[in-house]
């Protein structure tokens, strides 16, 4: 009843291209909670690589929540990467010093904040996530989507730039799920509700309330 140790870094036997995430992060700027997954056709270690323009001075977070399924060449682009859009140049002429450092002189690169992933979101393979965005609970982003704004929990989202699909449930489910918060239960609890937590019965849901 205890369910998997959270604190291995690979939890299926002989197969080390799936990691329960937070195991593996070096940069306590990413923060990853319990029994997340990130699954790598290559190397689990690629994920940081992917968490591209994050930049220490800068001090952006990437938080990812419970129990969140990451596919492989899933890419978070951070404030990093951003340039100024409202001057005549784009260019970040500050950077390279030499006399050029003054054309940031009262001026700030735009920045959109953390970016926040819920819980038990599935992210699919080669996804990007745009930095600030926050993606709710449960939501599924597919395959190649390029996610610019926030995602409502427990909504698929597709296309570039993504967009909504269908929500996953009904109204009263999803109300049901945000309010129960199985995630944040005990392991032993959660072992002993699987199965309604693996189906798609309202009334049975209702019944953990």
């Amino acid at each position: 009843m205890t369910g998997p140790d959270k604190h291995t870094p690979f939890p299926l036997n002989g197969y080390n291209n799936l990691c329960f995430l937070k195991n593996i992060i070096t940069n306590p700027n990413i923060i990853v909670g319990d029994y997340t997954y990130y699954d790598d056709f290559e190397d689990v270690y690629n994920f940081e690589k992917n968490v591209k323009y994050h930049f220490d001075f800068i001090g952006d977070k990437l938080i990812i929540g419970k129990f969140c399924q990451i596919a492989s060449g899933a890419t978070f682009i951070m404030n990093g990467g951003n340039h100024l859009t409202e001057s005549f140049s784009a260019f970040p002429f500050a950077i390279f010093g030499n006399g050029w450092e003054k054309a940031m002189d009262g001026k700030n690169y735009p920045t959109k904040g953390d970016t926040h992933i819920g819980n038990d979101v599935w992210i699919g393979h080669n996804a990007t996530i745009m930095p600030g965005v926050t993606i709710g609970d449960g939501a599924i982003i597919a395959t190649n989507a390029t996610v610019t704004k926030n995602v409502a929990p427990y909504t698929i989202v597709a296309g570039n730039p993504a967009k909504p699909v269908k929500t996953r449930f009904s109204e009263d489910a999803i109300n049901i799920l945000l309010q129960i918060q199985w995630w944040n239960w005990e392991v032993p609890k959660i072992t002993e509700h699987l199965e309604v937590i693996t189906s798609a019965d309202v009334n049975k849901l209702k019944e953990l309330l």
